[in-house]
């Protein structure tokens, strides 16, 4: 589970990173980032019924793509406020499908230190 002081919940941080973020996609996910002043950096995650009608298999991807995250935390930049937004593709793909294209999109958003 991704710890607290990593999740993205008030409103008011989504806003801000819709507004002012840049975005990113890559295959099946699309990261939109922002510089915090924090000394953490803290992710959200967006599946929308449109992706999958059933909650259980949105819920499974989310929880897939918080493992990705928080094994990889201690290589993620801090001070970065990020949200992954799932396209319909997802369905098919395996978890190692999904930590590779996950992986990929950090780095191409110059998040992950390699």
């Amino acid at each position: 589970m991704l710890p607290k002081e990593n999740r993205l919940k008030k409103k008011k941080d989504f806003e801000g990173v819709f507004k002012k973020g840049k975005g990113f996609n890559e295959g099946f996910l699309f990261l939109k980032i922002e510089k915090n002043n924090l000394e953490k950096s803290r992710f959200a995650f967006i599946v929308s019924k449109k992706t999958n009608k059933k909650a259980v298999d949105r819920n499974k991807i989310k929880r897939r793509l918080r493992e990705i995250i928080r094994k990889n935390l201690p290589r993620i930049k801090p001070g970065i406020d990020g949200v992954f937004i799932v396209q319909r593709d997802i369905k098919d793909k395996g978890f190692l499908k999904i930590k590779k294209t996950t992986i990929e999109i950090l780095k191409k958003a110059k998040v992950l230190d390699d």
